[in-house]
C-alpha cells in the first residue's frame, strides 16, 4: 500500500495547484461599476468644455484614464438606453422600449400602449444578459438608483440577475420625498417598498459605499450606480421645501441649482472611487461614468444641436469617460464611435459572462478596443424615438449623419457632416442626393433588421 500513498499525494497536490490557479483566474477578473448619470448633456462638465461646474472628481478619474468624445447613448430618453444596456441590443429588437416609460406605468406610443394593457410594460428577463451573466460567472451583482424599466414584479431588478436593489422604478422622484406623481410605491429596497429620509443622490451614493466596503475580496462584483441626478426636479441638496415640488414646476428649474446639483453627483463619485480606493481594489476595477442621453434646459450639450428626445448630437452624443489601471491608457482621449451596447459587451466580455446560446449583441468590446490602442474604426450606428406620433430616425455610417422627423404628418430630412459640421448647422442633403440615398438605405435596412420580439 505504501507504493501508492505518492501517487496520492502527487494527486492531491495537483489539484490543489489547479484549484489555487482558477481562484487566481477568478481574482484577475475585474470588479466592474458603472456610474450612468441622469438627462446630463455632453457639455456639463470640466472635461468635456463646462466653465460654469466645479468637478474635481470627475477631472481626476478622467486624468486616469479614457475620455471619449464621440460616445452614443443608445436612445434619445431614459428608458431605451437603459434597454439597451440591459440587453446589449438596441432597444427597437425589445418592443415598447423606445419611448420613457411614463409616470405611473404608461406606455407613450402604440407598441408600448399595447403592452401596459398586457402588463408587460418592461424589459423581459429573457432578453436581459448583463447582471445575468456576470452574477452566474460568480459575480456579486448590486444596483442603486434608478430603475426604469418596468414597474411590475416581474421586471424588477432582483429578476434580471442583481443580487441587491436600493432605488426608484419609475423615471424620476422628488429627491426629498422620494416620490413621484402617481399612486404607486416607486421606492423599494430589494423588493419592498420603503420609506427613507435623505437626499436622493446622497442616500445611492451612501449604498453604494457600503456595497464597496462589504463585498469579499475573492469575489469580483458589478455594481451599477443609477443617478437620478440632474433629471428633473431641479432640487439642490440642503435645500429642502418640505414638501413635494408642484407637477406644474417639474421640469422648471435654475441653471445654479442644476450645478449645485451636478457636484454634488460628483463629490458621491469621489467617495464611490475613495472606497474602492482604501480596500486595494483600484487597479482591479473598471470603472466606468456615462450619461444616459442628452440633457434639457437648463442642462448644456454645448458644442451639438438639439436637446434630450431628439436626435440631434444634443439629444443622444454624452460624456463617456473610463479607467482600468495597467488596461487602458491614462489620460488619453478617443474619437472612437461608441454606443451603449458597447458597454454591455465590454463587461460581459471583461467577465468572462456566458450569453444564452444565439444571442448575438449589437455592441463591440470597446474596452478591449481601447486596451490594444487599436486605431478608430468607421461604423455605423441607428437610432429610432418614438412619442406619441412623432417619429425620429437617424443613422450615422463613417462621418456622415442622416436625420429624419416625422410629426403631425410633416417629414423633415437633414444630411450632416459630422466631421467639418459637428454641430449640424448646414443641411448637405439637397448637395449630396447619392449619400443622401444610400444613408436612407442603410437606416431602412437597420430597421427591417430589428424587428422586436415580441
Amino acid at each position: 500500500m505504501n507504493h501508492i500513498k505518492p501517487a496520492i499525494l502527487l494527486y492531491v497536490g495537483l489539484q490543489l495547484l489547479v484549484n489555487s490557479a482558477f481562484a487566481i483566474a477568478k481574482d484577475t477578473r475585474p470588479n466592474i461599476v458603472f456610474i450612468m448619470v441622469d438627462d446630463m448633456g455632453y457639455g456639463d462638465l470640466p472635461a468635456y468644455g463646462a466653465t460654469d461646474v466645479r468637478t474635481p472628481n470627475l477631472d481626476e478619474f478622467a486624468s486616469q484614464g479614457v475620455r471619449l468624445t464621440d460616445y452614443y447613448a443608445a436612445g434619445a430618453e431614459c428608458t431605451p438606453t437603459r434597454t439597451a444596456l440591459m440587453t446589449g441590443l438596441y432597444p427597437q429588437r425589445i418592443g415598447g422600449m423606445e419611448c420613457a416609460i411614463g409616470t405611473g406605468n404608461v406606455g407613450r406610443y402604440d407598441d408600448a400602449i399595447r403592452l401596459r394593457e398586457l402588463h408587460d410594460l418592461g424589459v423581459p428577463v429573457t432578453q436581459s444578459i448583463l447582471a445575468t451573466s456576470l452574477q452566474k460567472a460568480g459575480y456579486s451583482t448590486a444596483v442603486f438608483g434608478k430603475w426604469h424599466l418596468g414597474y411590475e414584479l416581474k421586471h424588477h431588478p432582483l429578476n434580471h440577475g442583481f443580487e441587491q436593489f436600493f432605488g426608484f422604478l419609475g423615471g424620476y422622484v422628488d429627491y426629498y420625498r422620494h416620490r413621484e406623481f402617481s399612486d404607486l410605491d416607486v421606492l423599494f429596497d430589494g423588493q419592498k417598498p420603503v420609506e427613507a429620509e435623505g437626499y436622493m443622490t446622497e442616500l445611492i451614493t451612501n449604498r453604494a459605499v457600503q456595497f464597496v466596503e462589504q463585498t469579499s475580496r475573492h469575489d469580483p462584483f458589478f455594481l451599477y450606480v443609477a443617478y437620478s441626478v440632474p433629471h428633473f426636479p431641479f432640487q439642490p441638496p440642503g435645500v429642502d421645501s418640505g414638501k413635494m415640488v408642484a407637477k406644474n414646476e417639474l421640469t422648471s428649474g435654475t441653471r445654479k441649482n442644476y450645478v449645485a446639483m451636478l457636484e454634488d453627483m460628483d463629490h458621491g463619485v469621489g467617495q464611490i472611487l475613495k472606497s474602492i480606493a482604501k480596500r486595494g481594489l483600484t487597479d482591479n476595477t473598471l470603472v466606468v461614468f456615462a450619461s444616459d442621453h442628452g440633457a434639457i434646459v437648463p442642462g448644456s450639450n454645448a458644442p451639438f444641436r438639439g436637446f434630450k428626445s431628439g436626435l440631434f448630437e444634443g439629444g443622444i452624443r454624452t460624456a463617456c469617460m473610463m479607467r482600468w489601471p495597467g488596461h487602458l491608457p491614462e489620460g488619453a482621449v478617443s474619437n472612437q464611435p461608441t454606443i451603449t451596447m458597447d458597454l454591455t459587451t465590454s463587461f460581459v466580455h471583461a467577465g468572462d459572462g456566458k450569453t444564452p446560446e444565439g444571442y448575438k449583441s449589437d455592441g463591440i468590446d470597446i474596452v478591449r478596443h481601447l486596451s490594444q490602442r487599436l486605431p478608430d474604426a468607421a461604423r455605423t450606428l441607428a437610432w429610432r424615438a418614438r412619442r406619441g406620433d412623432r417619429v425620429w430616425r437617424a443613422v450615422r455610417h463613417d462621418d456622415w449623419k442622416l436625420v429624419t422627423r416625422l410629426e403631425v404628418g410633416k417629414r423633415d430630412e437633414w444630411l450632416f457632416d459630422l466631421k467639418n459640421d459637428p454641430s449640424e448647422k448646414v443641411d448637405e442633403s439637397k448637395n449630396r442626393p447619392q449619400l443622401k440615398q444610400r444613408l436612407t438605405d442603410l437606416l431602412v435596412g437597420w430597421e427591417t433588421e430589428t424587428k422586436p420580439v415580441r
